[in-house]
């Protein structure tokens, strides 16, 4: 595994974070869309296409550019970074990695992905929410938690048939399909619950547990690379802050009670890095689907901390960071929400030790 970027891949991160700066900003990109469904723009999401960042993860015979969960790792931190609303996370990550790892056969819908011409989502990353059956041409049932829903052109699903379970596709504009947004603390990411009332759908493939579990964990692990961009960005904003703010004729950086918090943001974000890099190395290594799936597990145990980077940075702004007009309460909200996502860190830190314990016993 190596800790350090390609070169591709820094140029990757650059014109990323480029092209989020000129085109997507906060304040004329994503706080207008704050209250809007979709979370992104046709510019904006024409832009991010053209620049490759859709297709990373499809296959290079399906028009994409075949790359790992390392790559979408460093679009997913910028993304985080610059607060993103859109649904490439769901598009580009958790669609492309159901199709591959299911087996479906779906060259167009992949394809279109690549091409940034379809947005699509996933039904069953919130595995506890779903209840949804078929009969071979329709789907009835109801499905928490989708991400991305009103964005979407297809939706990809779990349900129960007569063959088992299997993945099908959903037209979004289908006769019998209606969403219902799920509002949570964090307006940048835009979930629902998706009703199917007798809804045409396509099966794709069969979809066994485990490969239905190394989707999740792909999705986390990319939420987690995510959330760590956000941490790092609202920690450099307060760093910086400290360096011009004076109090009482000093910098408020000069206080040592300010440069401890500083410190403690920093070792948090650098500790959750070297678990993130170590989860989307994994994702793509040849190891037994157990480590790969602890991976995904240690990234949202312990990453889950980096909410209190959030938190930390506005006690070093102090007043004005609890203001709706600073950007900082919109980073600890997307911090919050990576915490919650999925269940808390203390659901991952139990399995984890779980594991440990029978390891250590084997």
């Amino acid at each position: 595994m190596n800790l350090e970027l390609t070169e591709e891949q820094v140029a990757l991160r650059d014109t990323t974070r480029r092209f989020l700066a000129e085109k997507a900003p906060i304040s004329g990109h994503v706080r207008p869309l704050l209250d809007d469904a979709t979370g992104t723009t046709e510019a904006v999401w024409r832009g991010l296409a053209d620049l490759g960042t859709t297709g990373l993860l499809v296959p290079e015979d399906h028009g994409g550019a075949g790359m790992t969960m390392v790559e979408a790792g460093v679009i997913a931190e910028e993304l985080g970074a610059a607060l993103h609303p859109g649904p490439w996370l769901s598009t580009a990550v958790a669609a492309p990695r159901a199709l591959t790892r299911l087996g479906a056969a779906s060259p167009k819908l992949l394809a279109g992905i690549a091409e940034g011409t379809t947005i699509a989502t996933v039904g069953f990353l919130d595995g506890g929410n779903s209840s949804v059956v078929s009969d071979g041409t329709v789907l009835r049932g109801e499905i928490g938690a989708v991400p991305d829903a009103a964005a979407a052109d297809v939706l990809l699903i779990l349900a129960e048939d007569a063959e088992g379970t299997g993945l099908f596709a959903v037209q979004a504009d289908a006769p019998g399909l209606s969403l219902t947004p799920e509002r949570g603390i964090d307006q940048t990411r835009k979930e629902f619950r998706v009703a199917l009332d007798s809804v045409p759908a396509q099966r794709l493939a069969a979809a066994s547990s485990e490969a239905v579990t190394a989707v999740v964990d792909d999705f986390l692990i990319a939420a987690a690379a995510d959330a760590l961009g956000a941490a790092r960005a609202v920690m450099d904003l307060a760093v910086e802050y400290a360096k011009a703010r004076q109090q009482f004729g000093q910098l408020i950086g000069s206080f040592q009670a300010v440069q401890h918090m500083c410190v403690d943001m920093y070792e948090t974000v650098e500790m959750a890095r070297s678990g993130v890099i170590h989860a989307l190395w994994a994702a793509d290594a040849d190891l037994p689907a157990e480590d790969r799936h602890l991976a995904a597990v240690r990234a949202k145990a312990f990453a889950g901390r980096l909410a209190t980077v959030g938190d930390t940075a506005i006690q070093v702004f102090g007043g004005i960071g609890y203001t709706w007009e600073h950007d900082a309460h919109l980073y600890l909200k997307r911090l919050l929400s990576w915490s919650a996502l999925l269940g808390g860190p203390d659901r991952y830190l139990t399995e984890l030790g779980k594991h440990l314990t029978a390891r250590a016993n084997r």
